[in-house]
C-alpha cells in the first residue's frame, strides 16, 4: 500500500515545496530496514499504532513487542490483545510492585521503572519507536536515527519524530486506525498506572482502579516496614505505608524532596551502574 496522500493535514508546506510526511516516514522505514527486520517497540499508545501501520504500509519486515509492566491499564492490555494479536507480550521476571519494595517509589527524576520495565529488549537490533520531538523538551534532542547511548548494539529509528500531536490524530482518522478507548475519555497518555508523569490524573486513576491502588498501598507498606526496620529516619514523617502512598500521589508536591533521595540512594546507584 502506498502511503502517499494529498490530505492537507498531512502535508508540510515549506519554502521549498510541499512535503508528504507520511511518505517521508515510509521512505525512512524502507531506507534503514535491516535484513532480519525491525524490533518494533509497541506500547499500545497512539504513536505505536501509527508506526505499526506505517511499517505495514511500507511493507517492511518487523516483529512487534509489548513490555508488560504488571501495572498497565486493563483497557490497554485488552486493546492490544483484541487489535494486535501478532504483538509479542514480554513479561518481566519480577512484578513491578515487588521491585518497588527494593528500589523505592519512582519519581520524575528517579524513574528506575522505565529502564527496567519499559525500555528493555531490542539488543543487537534496529528498534522502531514512536518517539516524537513534540512529546517533551528532552525528546527534542533526539535524532531520527541514532545509536542507544547505553547499549551501542541497539540502533533506534524514529519515523515520526517530527510529527505533531495533530499529525498523529489526523493520520489515525484518515486511515481509520483503531486506538485505545482511554484516549476518548480524556487520557493524554496510556502508560503505567500512577506514573509520575501523569500528574493529577493519578488520583483519578486511583478512584477508577481501586484494586490497583490497594496493591500499591500494600507494596508501599512493605517498603515502609523495610525502611523502618533498617532504622531509616526518612520514613518517620509518615505513620504507615498508606499515608506514604497518598503523599507520593499528591501532585501539589513541586519541590525536590531530599529525603526521597535518601530513600533511593543505594538502589539508584545500582541502576545507574547497570
Amino acid at each position: 500500500m502506498n502511503g502517499c496522500t494529498k490530505d492537507e493535514s498531512l502535508i508540510d508546506r515549506t519554502l521549498f515545496g510541499d512535503i508528504d510526511i507520511v511518505q517521508v516516514a515510509i521512505d525512512r522505514l524502507q531506507e534503514f530496514e535491516p535484513p532480519e527486520g525491525y524490533y518494533l517497540a509497541f506500547s499500545g499508545g497512539k504513536d505505536s499504532v501509527v508506526i505499526k501501520a506505517l511499517a505495514d504500509m511500507g511493507e517492511v519486515k518487523y516483529d512487534a513487542h509489548y513490555n508488560l509492566t504488571t501495572i498497565d491499564p486493563p483497557e490497554l492490555v485488552y486493546f492490544i490483545r483484541d487489535h494486535h494479536p501478532d504483538v509479542i507480550i514480554e513479561r518481566p521476571k519480577i512484578p513491578l510492585l515487588k521491585m518497588l519494595v527494593k528500589n523505592g517509589f519512582p519519581q520524575r527524576m528517579r524513574r528506575w521503572c522505565c529502564k527496567e520495565y519499559k525500555e528493555r529488549g531490542g539488543t543487537g537490533r534496529y528498534v522502531l519507536t514512536g518517539i516524537r520531538h513534540a512529546e517533551s523538551s528532552g525528546r527534542k534532542k533526539r535524532e531520527a536515527v541514532e545509536t542507544c547511548y547505553t547499549d551501542d548494539s541497539i540502533n533506534f529509528v524514529h519515523p515520526i519524530i517530527h510529527w505533531s500531536d495533530k499529525n498523529v490524530w489526523d493520520f489515525i482518522r484518515k486511515f481509520k486506525i483503531p486506538y485505545c478507548k482511554l484516549y476518548d475519555e480524556g487520557w493524554k497518555r496510556v502508560g503505567c498506572l500512577f506514573c509520575p508523569f501523569a500528574g493529577i490524573h493519578r488520583r483519578i486513576q486511583a478512584e477508577r482502579y481501586p484494586k490497583y491502588a490497594q496493591a500499591f498501598i500494600r507494596a508501599f507498606q512493605r517498603l515502609y516496614d523495610n525502611r523502618k526496620s533498617r532504622g531509616m529516619k526518612s520514613v518517620d514523617r509518615w505513620k504507615d505505608g498508606e499515608e506514604m502512598f497518598w503523599w507520593w500521589l499528591n501532585e501539589s508536591r513541586t519541590r525536590r524532596d531530599e529525603d526521597q533521595g535518601l530513600l533511593n540512594l543505594q538502589s539508584t546507584a545500582r541502576v545507574e551502574r547497570a
